[in-house]
């Protein structure tokens, strides 16, 4: 991944996100709705809840904020009943798109996708078809340049705490997990005080794919953006490296 920086990859979303906190943290609140709902209120006895509290402290949610969400969600029986919903699919040029989507209503949301997709010379496949390309891990990026702790002490602390690898990288450093032991990582990471860009459970490319056509960039940046914008979708992984960023 020669020339690939997460850290920027990563500011930039985070600054896309911090123009619509709002709407991160409605997904949030959505996917802490839905693992409440499968797995009871405790995240100490809900794996797939303290996964999503420690991405919603990742993204800067006030701790009353979740709270609110998990009370909200473990007494509320009327609650929209979400189903999780994942698509897969190529755009230009055979890139690589995994879509997330947690919806009540799936022919709409399956029509959404289907048409970012087209519109952006792209299109879907059957389950299965890009995954096997890419590896579900816990993902913590440190900002170096803030860290003070020495590397070799923050790659013991991580490792310690369960981590599986440790990366320098120019501007940052990585740490990844399994899915399952990722709060527990974070939350040892976070007592620390250590500079957290980024926390969350996520799917990485195995290898990345650089577009040179400026129609291929622009129609993936359409299928990103279309995706972006459905209420529907939650997350959305690719194999496109994008040397802007």
């Amino acid at each position: 991944m020669s020339g690939h920086s997460k850290f920027a990859n990563i500011k930039h979303k985070k600054e896309k996100n911090d123009a619509a906190k709002g709407k991160i943290f409605t997904i949030i609140g959505r996917e802490i709705a839905v693992a409440v709902k499968e797995g009871g209120p405790d995240p100490a006895n809900n794996s797939k809840l303290a996964t999503v509290v420690a991405k919603a402290k990742a993204n800067n949610m006030p701790n009353d904020t979740i709270d609110r969400s998990i009370k909200k969600a473990a007494g509320d029986a009327n609650a929209a009943n979400y189903e999780s919903i994942t698509y897969e699919g190529y755009g230009p040029s055979g890139t690589a798109i995994i879509v997330e989507t947690l919806t009540d209503n799936r022919n709409r949301t399956a029509a959404n996708v289907r048409a970012a997709f087209s519109k952006g010379n792209g299109n879907l496949g059957p389950n299965g078809c890009v995954s096997f390309s890419f590896d579900k891990k816990g993902q913590i990026i440190i900002d170096r340049e803030e860290c003070e702790m020495d590397a070799d002490d923050l790659m013991m602390l991580a490792l310690d705490a369960g981590a599986a690898d440790f990366t320098e990288e120019e501007d940052s450093f990585e740490i990844l997990t399994e899915p399952d032991d990722f709060p527990a990582v974070y939350d040892a990471l976070t007592k620390e005080g250590l500079p957290i860009a980024s926390g969350e459970v996520t799917m990485i490319p195995q290898t990345w794919v650089t577009l040179t056509d400026a129609n291929d960039i622009k129609m993936i940046r359409r299928i990103l953006d279309m995706l972006d914008e459905d209420d529907d979708v939650q997350n959305v992984y690719h194999n496109w490296e994008n040397e802007e960023e």
